[in-house]
């Protein structure tokens, strides 16, 4: 019996061991622990999401915190006593301090924005974070200090900065600017690299850390002593290196050339830094590092394996053959669901694969869907109950596929792949071939090119994408392996479909398209398009269902025995039918295969008598049903009709944003919002029938295999859409297995994003994003209320500074303190809020937490003591970045018309999309009457091709007209012929890349400020990831006669003109006063030249 039970004991020992093993995290020298924090006992750190700390040595770490949210940015205080970090406990990310021996973490902020930590000022008694809170540009982060009991935070005199590091003496800050996008490429030099600026409180003199020649990225300042440490790429990869108080003698002290130094924290004679996922101490005396060797085992909740289930997991849907199911590729699984009677039924059952897009065939036993669980997409065929042996078909194409469509007769299946191609699968054979691909790729992971199975499956009816951007329908006969021309390309076709009785195609076509499908344009924006329903008959005889009709009448003719009484029929009265009958030929049976006639099918193209308009998703029911989908531009909501041919008669149906209607054309699924169900197909569902119960949909995952494909699943996504075959140079497959070896040490999806991103980083481009995906935890946020104000803290109580005017007509722009009968004024005080007294040494957003949208009483008056005070109700606002963007706006066009005398127009653009495109018309129109104009381009974030900009820039003045009231007319109106000067900075970027570098190439004008991003790629959609994260991989890039141009470089200034913190501080704007200079200067040298209308004309003959 021991001997059984010691049998027993090894057992269990062997399989926790393998367990242990499986689970991939090592225990004994633990990986993954980043954002280094160091004390003279102490390093505190990140792990699995949470605060930890450890003793100096790597030893005895413990868990500081478990909550919902993700914690970050630890720092100590001088005397390390205090960790200051940042954490989303109540969702918003906020400055928290905890002792170092752990407890209840204690909050000092409150503003519903997002605020990190960096620092402690040297005295220990406050906490230096950066916030956006108070800036104008979400470009810019600043730095704020609080105390560590609390308070309202104090800004610092920079008027920007990302990292800091105060000097001992705290007269000294090293600080950068602008937040680093180098984490996106390695080698990233354009014009946001990252610098370090040496600051002097005293006079606010700046010293830059110099850099070389072409530029590098330095990071993450460290003062100590009389030397700054700092990380840099100058050399390569970063690694850690220092310069003295100057800026000068820069030194390198660590050489890693593997994975990059990625962030460090200093303390007395010895430096703390993250490297290749291991925490390492550098002994500043000796110049020497070690690793830390660091063992934790912990309980890791977010590897367990676990059920989850959410709406949102349904990304693609299909419905049986006679609408009893319904097929749903759902979060990486294929689940079917009954209409209405029994339970969800997961086909595949396969965590660690991705499996979607599927497909019920018509015979009702198949479900075709597209796997990866061999490590490459395939078609799979499973049988629809799940039981049985998957088919599986190794496809030819791109790498991705989508839109697997049956034939009727169920023997064969189209598909596209992300390259655009059309491909047909004979399951007869396992013969696969490409029946068409597109000249030009249009934004999105796929495009759905297969329009419609002829009813005999001999037929497929497709659209082809050409390079102007048009689709044109063509008609592909399976037999002849041969494409016909339906449309000629000088319309924009969709949606084909073959009507069921074989004698139709219909499909939609715009003639007005143009100016919308052509997208990478920003003249696009204002332009709508609309389009009809078509059809073509398939032959010759057909006539129009639509031709007109006569009504006549017929009469009968009355025969030489009309007078006398009709014989028996002896046949009709036996029932054996009429002679009339018995002399008609035989009837024959109709063939079931569709004849076609290709010859001029574009002869027999007829509209259908319905007017144009904004429609989609065509499909038919039954023969000549007609199902569209209308959408109002105003509202977007969307309407499915039912157009009846024979009858010509359109009726609307019901409210929804998607339909598929079911192989015996009896049923359809439809999708309204995250409600999905099943009716009579162009018919509304009865009251309370057919809605599918998705709520009871689960599915089972498991963190650790599905971490794997995702990362894989990243890779692969870059192989394939990358625009560069050649990946830049780098090894991609090398990359791979280079980032595989910490999928091991994997804790949560956070660290999944940063291996990818490290991944990613090799190919040097920017636009490389990654993101997303599922936590185990995702805490709700608590909003917080703004009333659009500054504050300045006076007799211990809030006094209104500034108060920002809005547009309280528009709800983007709505300014809390100044709607009507408010009259709230600057110099009040904010005495009570909601009854509750409000003093100086309070946090006043604390006091507005969970209030943004909802009436908040406020007590304000001219007084702090009450006298004279009053109550009035405001509703505050979320956020008030459009506020004050729009003060630094319009402050700016005060200025310029003030210090030109109106004589030259100021127009802000903030990108080159949509809202760049609103303020370009807000505000360049109003001022076309200027003779010179300034365009600020500054942190702009890009979009699309700014040529809606450049063309109304260089309108040449064409003519005058004279008019016998008012002024003369010039054309075109809208239109400044004089100077022109564009002021550019660091962070305008990808179309504000573009748009400096089209004002250049085309001679509009002068740029002014600093160089910009250098991020000129562009990303045109991707597959989701398994967990509904994301990943971009850059499929779009500029090239000119000179190459591959301004990615990693940007665009520089004809003028550069610094920002300095001491001009800045006193409110100017050198880089605004350097474009207003030369706007000038230009109209001096070259003055508009006033026209004087010649006299009128004498047309008398005389």
């Amino acid at each position: 019996m021991k001997k059984n039970l010691f049998a027993i004991a090894i057992i269990a020992v062997l399989v926790l061991g393998a367990s242990g093993n499986l689970s991939g995290i090592d225990k004994n020298n633990t990986r993954m622990l980043s954002q280094p924090a160091a004390s003279n006992t102490h390093v505190a750190f990140i792990y699995a999401g949470d605060l930890w700390v450890m003793n100096a040595d790597g030893t005895n770490p413990r868990r500081l915190t478990v909550d919902e949210g993700i914690e970050s940015q630890p720092c100590f205080s001088p005397d390390g006593r205090l960790i200051a970090f940042s954490a989303q406990y109540d969702g918003n990310t906020d400055v928290f301090v905890i002792p170092v021996e752990g407890g209840v973490p204690v909050r000092l902020t409150w503003h519903p924005g997002a605020d990190y930590a960096r620092t402690f000022t040297p005295d220990g008694a406050k906490v230096v974070f950066s916030s956006q809170r108070a800036s104008f540009t979400g470009r810019y982060s600043q730095l704020f200090t609080v105390g560590i009991e609390g308070g309202y935070p104090e800004q610092m005199q920079i008027p920007n900065a990302h990292y800091v590091s105060l000097s001992p003496d705290g007269t000294g800050i090293a600080y950068t600017p602008l937040s680093p996008v180098h984490a996106q490429w390695k080698n990233y030099r354009g014009g946001t690299v990252s610098t370090i600026w040496l600051f002097t409180q005293t006079d606010r003199s700046v010293i830059k850390v110099p850099q070389p020649q072409g530029g590098c990225n330095d990071t993450h300042p460290m003062w100590i002593g009389d030397r700054i440490y700092f990380l840099s790429d100058r050399n390569g990869e970063f690694n850690l290196f220092s310069c003295s108080s100057s800026g000068a003698d820069i030194r390198q002290h660590t050489t890693f050339t593997d994975f990059p130094v990625l962030n460090a924290s200093a303390t007395t004679g010895r430096i703390v830094f993250e490297q290749a996922g291991y925490l390492h101490s550098y002994d500043i005396a000796s110049g020497e590092s070690e690793r830390l060797k660091t063992a934790i085992a912990a309980d890791l909740l977010e590897l367990r394996p676990r059920y989850v289930q959410d709406p949102g997991y349904i990304r693609s849907w299909h419905i049986s053959p006679t609408g009893s199911r319904a097929v749903l590729g759902y979060r990486g699984e294929i689940i079917t669901l009954p209409a209405e009677k029994g339970d969800p039924r997961n086909i595949t059952n396969t965590p660690g694969s991705h499996e979607k897009y599927p497909a019920w065939s018509p015979d009702g036993k198949t479900i075709a869907f597209f796997s990866d669980e061999s490590g490459e997409y395939t078609l799979n065929l499973k049988p629809q109950d799940g039981k049985g042996e998957v088919r599986v078909y190794k496809l030819p194409g791109t790498g991705f596929y989508a839109y697997p469509v049956w034939s009727p007769d169920s023997k064969k299946i189209t598909f596209t792949d992300n390259g655009r191609n059309l491909w047909l699968l004979d399951l007869t054979t396992s013969a696969i071939r490409k029946i068409d691909s597109d000249e030009i790729v249009f934004p999105g992971p796929f495009r759905k090119m297969h329009g419609d199975w002829s009813s005999d499956s001999r037929w497929i009816v497709y659209t082809k994408m050409l390079n102007s951007f048009y689709r044109v329908v063509w008609l592909y006969s399976v037999d002849r392996q041969k494409s016909f021309p339906v449309t000629d390309g000088l319309s924009d076709a969709s949606d084909p479909v073959f009507d069921p009785a074989g004698d139709f195609i219909y499909f939609f076509a715009s003639t007005d398209a143009g100016p919308v499908i052509n997208w990478f344009d920003l003249s696009s924006a204002d332009m709508r398009m609309t389009n009809s329903i078509y059809l073509v008959t398939l032959r010759k005889e057909i006539i129009s269902p639509f031709a007109k009709e006569s009504d006549e009448e017929k009469g009968t003719e009355a025969g030489p025995d009309a007078d006398k009484p009709a014989a028996t029929n002896p046949e009709k009265s036996s029932g054996k039918g009429s002679s009339k009958s018995a002399a008609k030929a035989p009837a024959t049976e109709k063939s079931d295969l569709l004849k076609v006639e290709t010859d001029g099918l574009q002869e027999r193209i007829v509209s259908v008598p319905l007017s144009a308009g904004n429609y989609s998703s065509l499909g038919v029911a039954g023969k000549g049903e007609i199902l569209y989908i209308v959408t109002n531009p105003a509202d977007r909501r969307s309407m499915l009709h039912k157009y009846n041919v024979s009858d010509r008669k359109d009726e609307e149906v019901m409210e929804l944003n998607s339909y598929v209607v079911s192989a015996d054309r009896k049923k359809m699924l439809y999708t309204r919002g995250s409600t999905y169900g099943i009716t009579a197909a162009g018919k509304k569902p009865e009251p309370g029938r057919g809605v599918l119960n998705t709520g009871a949909i689960q599915v089972r995952i498991d963190p650790k295999e599905e971490w794997s494909q995702i990362f894989d699943e990243a890779w692969r996504i870059n192989r394939d859409f990358f625009y560069d075959p050649g990946m830049h140079g780098a090894d991609w497959k090398a990359m791979k297995e280079k980032y595989s070896v910490f999928l091991p040490h994997l804790t949560c999806r956070s660290d999944l994003n940063r291996v990818i991103q490290w991944m990613c980083s090799e190919l040097g481009v920017g636009h490389h994003r990654v993101g997303g995906g599922e936590r185990l935890n995702d805490p709700q946020t608590v909003g917080g209320g703004l009333l659009g104000a500054d504050f300045s803290l006076e007799n211990n109580r809030y006094r209104l500074k500034k108060i920002y005017g809005g547009l309280n007509w528009n709800p983007g722009l709505r300014s809390p303190l100044t709607e009507p009968g408010l009259n709230v004024t600057t110099g009040e005080y904010i005495l009570a809020i909601d009854g509750s007294d409000v003093i100086a040494d309070e946090n006043i957003h604390r006091f507005l937490e969970n209030k943004d949208g909802k009436i908040v009483e406020l007590t304000i008056g001219p007084n702090p003591d009450y006298t004279g005070s009053r109550v009035i109700k405001v509703v505050p606002i979320g956020n008030e970045l459009s506020l004050r963007n729009r003060d630094w706006v319009e402050g700016n066009l005060r200025k310029v018309t003030e210090a030109t005398d109106g004589k030259v127009a100021y127009v802000y653009v903030p990108n080159t999309s949509g809202q760049g495109h609103e303020y370009f018309k807000r505000y360049f129109f109003p001022q076309a009457n200027r003779q010179a104009i300034i365009i600020d381009e500054r942190f702009n974030g890009g979009g699309m091709i700014a040529d809606y900009y450049i063309d109304l820039l260089q309108r040449p003045l064409q003519s005058y007209w004279n008019m016998r009231y008012g002024n003369d007319l010039k054309t075109p109106s809208a239109s400044i012929q004089g100077p022109k000067v564009m002021i550019i900075d660091e962070t305008a970027g990808s179309g504000g890349d573009m748009l400096p570098w089209m004002f250049r190439r085309f001679g509009v004008g002068t740029l002014v400020g600093k160089r910009t991003w250098g991020g000129l790629v562009g990303t045109l959609g991707f597959p989701e990831l398994m967990d509904g994260g994301s990943v971009t991989a850059p499929n779009l890039a500029i090239w000119t006669e000179d190459g591959f141009v301004v990615e990693n470089v940007g665009v520089a200034p004809d003028i550069e003109v610094e920002q300095w913190p001491a001009d800045v501080l006193e409110g100017r704007d050198p880089q605004l006063e350097k474009a207003i200079e030369v706007a000038l200067r230009e109209l001096e040298k070259n003055p508009p030249v006033t026209p004087v209308r010649p006299p009128y004309p004498v047309r008398v003959r005389k």
